[in-house]
C-alpha cells in the first residue's frame, strides 16, 4: 500500500510539473540541497591569452575532502554529487602519491613533467609535483579535539564515527603529547584538560562520554578550543585543534563570513587547525572547506570507517605542518604558449601581487603530504617549439614559525612527450581530472569519457598500497552507470 502511495504521488508529481514546471524543479531542487549539503558555486578556471596576462599565482590546497564527500553519494547514495562540491585539486591531492623528496636544503621537494593532453589533441599538460619533508623525528605536539556534540551530530555517520576516529588518534600519541577536549552544543564546555598524551585510558573514557544534544554554538567552542591551545602551547611544537562537526552553525556567529574573520583573528596565535566533516542531510561542507582555508589548516570528510584509518593512521604525519603560506607563481612565454588554465584551485587564486607579500595567507604542506597542479597549454603555433624553452616556477613558503617567505623554484623541460610516455603520476594526476571534469560537465572536457579515463587509469602502475587507485576506477564505473 506505501509503494502504491509512493508511485502515485511521484505520478501526480510530473503531471502536475507540465503546467507547473518552476515549482516542480525548485522542489526537486531543495530536497536535492538537503540530502547534499550546503556547497560554495565553483566557476571553472577558463583559458587565459598570455599575451593579456602572462603570470598565474595561486595557493596549494592539502585538502582531501571534496573527493571523499563524492565518494559517499556515488557508493552509499547511488548519486552523482552535485558538481559545486567538487574540487578537482582536493580530488587529485587526496592520493598519496610517492613523489621524490630530493631538496634537502627545503622542506618541500619539487617535480614536474610535460606531455601531450590526453583529451585534447594538440595541447599539453605541465605537472607540478611537490612533496613535503618525510619527518625524521616527531615532534611533541598540543592536540585540542573541538567536538560538536548538539543534536545534529546524532547517528553512527556523524559523533559515533568520529569517537572511533579520535579513539585512533589516541593510540598514536606519546607521554610527550598532550590533549584537551573541548565539546560545544548550546555551550561550550572543557570536557577534559590538558593531559599527557600517555594517558590512554582517561582520554579514551572521556571520549566514550560524548553524546548529542542541542543546538550548536561553533563560535564559542572555538574561542575556548583556541584559549586552551594557546595556554598549552609548546614552542618550536605542534599546536593544532581539530574541530569535527557538520558545520550546521544554529547559535552565535553562524554566518559563512564572521566564522572566517573569528578564524582569522586566532590563526595568528601560531596554532595550526584541521576541521573533519561528518554526515550528509544539513551538513555545512562550504564552511568546514573555508573555515580549514583560512585558519592555516585542512579539511576532510569522514565518509566511511576506513576514511579514519587513512586520517589517523596511514598519514598522521600530515598533522605536522612543515611549510605553511605556501604559493606557486607560473610565467608563460608568449612566444611558446598561446593560452593556459589552471585545473582546479578556483578558490585558491592569488593576485599576482601577492605572492610576494607575506601578509597574505596561503596553504599547508603537512609531513611527507604531497600536493599536484596541472595546467593546460595551448602552444602558439607560430612560436618555436615547446621544447626550446624551460618552464620556471617559482615557490614561496614559510617555516611553520616564521613570518618570512622562502624562495624556491623548478625548472620543467618538455621533453616532447607523448600522454602514454608520461609517468604514472600524469596518467593518475590528469586521470582524476578527466574524472572531475565529467562530474562537473565541464566545458573543457572535449573528447573526455568514461572508458577513456578507465583505460587511462588501466595504463597508471603507481604504489598503491591501500588499494585508492582500485576503488577510484570502481568510482568512475558506477558513476559512468549514474
Amino acid at each position: 500500500m506505501k509503494k502504491l502511495i509512493f508511485f502515485t504521488t511521484i505520478i501526480t508529481l510530473i503531471i502536475a510539473s507540465c503546467s507547473k514546471r518552476d515549482s516542480f524543479n525548485y522542489s526537486i531542487v531543495e530536497d536535492l540541497q538537503t540530502i547534499q549539503g550546503d556547497t560554495n558555486s565553483i566557476e571553472e578556471n577558463p583559458f587565459i591569452q598570455v599575451t593579456d596576462e602572462p603570470t598565474s599565482t595561486f595557493s596549494i590546497d592539502a585538502d582531501g575532502g571534496s573527493y571523499t564527500y563524492l565518494r559517499r553519494f556515488i557508493q552509499q547514495e547511488n548519486t552523482l554529487p552535485h558538481k559545486s562540491a567538487i574540487r578537482t585539486e582536493e580530488l587529485i591531492n587526496y592520493f598519496e602519491l610517492d613523489y621524490p623528496y630530493t631538496n634537502t636544503a627545503h622542506p618541500i621537494g619539487l617535480n614536474g613533467e610535460v606531455s601531450e593532453c590526453p583529451w585534447k589533441s594538440g595541447n599539453k599538460l605541465v605537472r607540478i609535483g611537490m612533496k613535503g619533508k618525510p619527518l625524521t623525528s616527531v615532534p611533541n605536539s598540543n592536540f585540542v579535539f573541538l567536538i560538536d556534540v548538539s543534536g545534529s551530530m546524532k547517528g553512527v555517520d556523524k559523533l559515533d564515527i568520529l569517537k572511533d576516529g579520535f579513539k585512533l588518534m589516541v593510540d598514536q600519541l606519546s607521554a610527550n603529547d598532550r590533549v584537551s577536549i573541548v565539546t560545544y552544543a548550546g555551550a561550550d564546555k572543557i570536557l577534559l584538560e590538558s593531559v599527557s598524551g600517555d594517558k590512554k585510558n582517561k582520554i579514551k573514557k572521556a571520549i566514550n562520554k560524548l553524546g548529542a544534544k542541542g543546538s550548536t554554538n561553533g563560535a564559542a567552542g572555538i574561542n575556548t578550543a583556541y584559549d586552551l591551545a594557546f595556554q598549552n602551547f609548546i614552542q618550536d611544537g605542534n599546536n593544532r585543534i581539530i574541530l569535527a562537526t557538520d558545520g550546521d552553525f544554529n547559535v552565535g556567529i553562524s554566518n559563512q563570513d564572521d566564522l572566517i574573520k573569528l578564524i582569522e583573528e586566532k590563526r595568528e596565535s601560531g596554532v595550526f587547525l584541521t576541521t573533519l566533516g561528518v554526515g550528509t542531510r544539513s551538513y555545512k561542507e562550504k564552511q568546514m572547506e573555508q573555515i580549514a582555508n583560512h585558519g592555516n589548516g585542512t579539511y576532510e570528510y569522514i565518509d566511511k570507517p576506513e576514511q579514519l584509518e587513512k586520517i589517523f593512521i596511514y598519514e598522521y604525519s600530515k598533522f605536522f605542518t612543515i611549510a605553511k603560506d605556501v604559493k606557486v607563481q607560473v610565467e608563460f612565454n608568449p612566444a611558446t604558449v598561446e593560452s593556459y588554465r589552471l585545473i582546479g584551485y578556483e578558490n585558491r587564486l592569488l593576485e599576482n601581487q601577492d605572492f610576494e607579500d607575506d601578509t597574505k595567507d596561503a596553504g599547508e604542506l603537512g609531513a611527507n603530504q604531497n600536493i599536484t597542479a596541472l595546467y593546460e597549454i595551448v602552444p602558439n603555433s607560430n612560436g618555436n617549439n615547446l621544447t626550446d624553452p624551460v618552464f620556471t616556477i617559482d615557490f614561496r613558503y614559510k617555516e611553520p614559525n616564521s613570518e618570512t617567505s622562502v624562495p624556491i623554484n623548478l625548472d620543467i623541460f618538455d621533453e616532447g612527450n607523448t600522454f602514454q610516455q608520461s609517468s604514472d603520476f600524469m596518467k593518475l594526476t590528469a586521470s582524476i581530472a578527466g574524472f572531475s571534469m565529467l562530474l562537473t560537465d565541464s566545458a573543457y572536457k572535449e573528447s573526455t569519457t568514461y572508458n577513456k579515463v578507465i583505460r587511462w587509469l588501466n595504463d597508471c602502475r603507481v604504489n598503491d598500497p591501500h588499494g585508492y587507485k582500485a576503488e577510484l576506477t570502481s568510482l568512475v564505473l558506477k558513476a559512468k552507470s549514474l
